[in-house]
């Protein structure tokens, strides 16, 4: 209809972002009712955003211009554009989603919630790198006129991962990450022997992670026989929908591990000083935080403990 209202979301990702992101993009949705909202966002989130149904169209951002790239500058412009968008939530706050406002002009810009300089609803709080990531955008939104803003919901993520083969009880390993910073990951070894103790314990270890993680989770699997490695096999909502069955999920500070908390998996996450888990820690109902100056120092032994908990009804395989 031609007096529909018209919303753009800007959340490029990456993986965790996206997750919690969840939550606003649900409140965006429930205070924009009856209005077309379209998501701009990176080509692996696509699939996932539109099985949400949050959203009425999804855009992938494919021409991430350069300053120099005048031409494709102007084709990004004449698409945001085509949208006649009344309102736009920037919730990715980048120096990169500003630079779509900016390109937006001269002349009349679609109101703007981000922060971007001379935008109608600037997020005017100066201490907002110091919030955690639900907080950050909650107060981003409320700003706006968009509150509250809820958890993120993974109710609607269902897939049929009977093809995995997978019989309860079994525990979810994510021991990759980002491979520019190492820092973040717990090793392989320490991996494989806390698989070991799953095994003794009834507990399966079903091992996740992309292509480009394989050599670990295979080597996990090797020093663990017995353990399912599912590398380069799951999407995100197969890891959801893995995460709503699991005893406990375990793993370092990556995306795949805010999935699967906020599908209120009970998760143990592994830190180092590398990343602070007072800004982006995983949000879920039962998550622990394991926190130490460098991962080298966690031994097998206290992830175990921290484990405990949540694995302790298990029968022991004699």
């Amino acid at each position: 209809m031609a007096n529909t209202e018209r919303i753009l979301v800007l959340k490029l990702g990456a993986l965790g972002d996206f997750v919690q992101a969840l939550g606003p993009f649900a409140s965006i949705r429930a205070h924009h009712k009856g209005a077309h909202i379209t998501l701009l966002t990176s080509a692996p989130y696509v699939d996932f955003a539109k099985a949400s149904n949050l959203f009425d169209d999804v855009w992938v951002d494919a021409e991430r211009p350069k300053l120099w790239q005048v031409g494709r500058i102007l084709a990004l412009r004449s698409r945001l554009k085509s949208g006649h968008f009344s309102r736009v939530y920037d919730l990715q706050t980048s120096s990169r989603s500003s630079f779509y406002f900016y390109i937006l002009g001269p002349g009349k810009r679609p109101e703007w919630s981000g922060i971007a300089s001379g935008c109608s609803h600037p997020h005017a709080n100066p201490n907002r790198a110091l919030q955690h990531t639900h907080e950050r955008q909650a107060e981003q939104l409320k700003m706006a006129g968009v509150d509250p803003v809820p958890r993120p919901d993974l109710s609607w993520a269902a897939s049929d991962v009977s093809r995995f083969g997978l019989n309860p009880p079994y525990a979810l390993l994510v021991p990759g990450g980002a491979p520019h910073r190492p820092a973040k990951r717990w090793s392989a070894q320490n991996y494989a022997k806390l698989a070991n103790h799953m095994l003794g314990e009834g507990l399966t270890p079903v091992l996740l992670g992309a292509a480009a993680e394989s050599g670990i989770l295979q080597l996990i699997a090797h020093e663990a026989p017995g353990s399912v490695n599912l590398c380069g096999k799951t999407n995100f909502i197969d890891i959801a929908t893995l995460a709503k069955a699991a005893t406990v999920a375990v793993g370092n500070d990556t995306g795949p591990m805010h999935l699967i908390a906020a599908a209120n998996c009970a998760s143990v996450v592994l830190y180092s000083y590398d990343s602070d888990p007072d800004l982006c820690a995983q949000r879920g109902q039962s998550v622990n935080i394991l926190r130490r100056e460098t991962l080298d120092s966690l031994n097998e032994s206290e992830v175990w403990e921290a484990l405990s908990a949540f694995v302790s009804n298990l029968t022991r395989v004699p």
